[in-house]
């Protein structure tokens, strides 16, 4: 004889399971949520001259591709660039300080620089805009590569300075602040990228301390690196202390650093998997526990067998790289990151270099939706900043990938909105996909 009571219940149970699977990944957000783009200084001002890579992009032999010249002339048009986030309806932007400006030689502060980017600061709050703020986004000055860089032994002691010098004038607009861009990747690219790349980035570097008549020059996003153990050391404490140093000015300003995360899946047997993401990520989750909250930038998933990553998949959808475009690993990664540290996790990096901007438009909801359902399973999310406000310099590779929401004409420095824009705007607005 069938249990009334048990058919009832299983009959609630299949309604709300059928109802939970309709409903994956929608809803709103949580409030304060923040929406936002992304730029870096170097890859947008335009004519960073006093910073390492304006001397890479053109020595010989150079790595790059291009110069950044002009960049898109964000440091002239950066209202123009705010105008855009607040006309896409979002709540937040990211950006960065550009160390070469501010302290153009060592020891010597701009005031006239850290007051431009407190008008930035303050044009952000005059819109309803959050500053979301990196205080080194990979380039640092001429002068400090000169001396050796992160690998120079007083090099911590010099970023300390810098951001308590940088904080001192801008930490009461800030809304979120980073220490660094991407740190864990400094100096543990071997296996990720060509050999020769690797070779052209030492040579690149030689011809960059010829030019400057010094025995090294390491930029601050060198490919290739004397001693990745002792750089991920110095960078893991320049962290620290750059974390001091701000919270020494404003202790309540939440501070983070920002890590490039694959989601790396296992497959097989005798996976790589855990061994990949101690080799990339184990010290800096261990490292950043005592932070406010981590920053996750994530493009890419990485499947790893016995012995090595496997390709795209046949079929799958692919960016001018030829990598997998796969919308839920940006839920994977932040799964992951959250596990590893307990921290509450800001996307402060996403998006797709493609000239095809329906991709881009298919990703935003389908990763904001798998988003959703981590969020929804309990994992603390602040916000979502998509690379990149605009088609900017992506660096070895000049102007030729494009992650913008918004194209640039590299002539009059025009700014034309993308329809992903208008996509990822209507999520914002509504707080839900």
């Amino acid at each position: 004889m069938i249990d009334r009571r048990g058919l009832l219940a299983s009959g609630v149970a299949l309604l709300a399971a059928s109802a939970l699977g309709k409903s994956r990944g929608s809803g709103p957000f949580p409030t304060g949520f923040l929406w936002g783009a992304a730029t870096a200084a170097h890859q947008v001002e335009g004519n960073n001259v006093n910073a390492d890579l304006w001397l890479l992009e053109t020595v010989k032999p150079t790595a790059f591709a291009e110069p950044s010249g002009d960049g898109v002339n964000s440091f002239e048009l950066w209202e123009t660039d705010l105008d855009l986030v607040k006309a896409m309806g979002l709540n937040a932007y990211r950006f960065s300080l550009e160390w070469a400006r501010i302290e153009p030689v060592r020891g010597r502060f701009s005031v006239a620089m850290l007051d431009h980017y407190r008008r930035i600061i303050a044009g952000c709050h005059a819109r309803g805009i959050s500053p979301v703020v990196t205080f080194n986004h990979f380039t640092t000055p001429r002068w400090f590569a000169a001396a050796g860089g992160w690998l120079a032994p007083d090099a911590v002691e010099l970023f300390a300075r810098y951001c308590e010098r940088a904080a001192r004038h801008l930490a009461d607009g800030i809304g979120h602040a980073t220490t660094l861009n991407e740190p864990n990747l400094a100096g543990m690219l071997k296996g990720l990228l060509p050999a020769e790349l690797l070779e052209i980035d030492q040579a690149m570097s030689a011809a960059g301390a010829r030019a400057s008549g010094s025995a090294e020059f390491l930029a601050g996003n060198a490919l290739s690196v004397p001693d990745p153990e002792k750089m991920r050391e110095i960078l893991i404490a320049g962290h620290r202390v750059g974390r001091a140093a701000i919270k020494s000015v404003r202790p309540n300003l939440p501070v983070g650093v920002s890590l490039a995360m694959f989601d790396d899946q296992a497959a097989g047997k005798d996976s790589l998997r855990d061994a990949m993401r101690e080799k990339y990520y184990g010290p800096w989750l261990r490292a950043v526990k005592g932070d406010d909250f981590l920053g996750v930038q994530n493009y890419e998933r990485s499947v790893w067998t016995s012995s090595g990553k496997l390709p795209p998949p046949a079929g799958a959808r692919t960016n001018a790289m030829g990598a997998e475009v796969y919308p839920p690993s940006l839920a994977g990664a932040v799964r992951y990151a959250h596990a590893a540290t307990g921290l509450p996790i800001a996307v402060t990096e996403h998006g797709v270099g493609t000239d095809d901007d329906t991709l881009r438009a298919w990703l935003i909801p389908e990763a904001l939706t798998e988003l959703k359902v981590a969020i929804d399973e309990g994992v603390p999310v602040i916000g979502y900043l998509h690379w990149s406000l605009l088609d900017n310099f992506e660096w070895i590779f000049g102007y030729r990938i494009h992650f913008g929401l918004h194209s640039v004409d590299r002539q009059t420095f025009a700014r034309t909105p993308k329809p992903s824009a208008a996509v990822l705007g209507s999520i914002a607005r509504r707080n839900a996909v």
